[in-house]
């Protein structure tokens, strides 16, 4: 069974940078405490690691 990530927006893109913000689309996060549900990849990671401070990450 393949790991999951619970991934929660917890801080606004507001004066973040394009690439950041695009990067929290590109997750599917659109509004303050939406979450999604990801499989653990390198990429997903890789993502997270970019915009990990306006991030919640729970492992389920």
């Amino acid at each position: 069974m393949e790991k999951k990530l619970k991934i929660t927006l917890i801080k606004s893109v507001i004066g973040q940078s394009e690439r950041q913000k695009a990067t929290v689309r590109a997750l599917g996060l659109r509004k303050l405490q939406h979450s999604v549900v990801k499989a653990d990849t390198p990429e997903i990671r890789g993502m997270i690691n970019k915009v990990a401070h306006l991030l919640k990450v729970e492992e389920i």
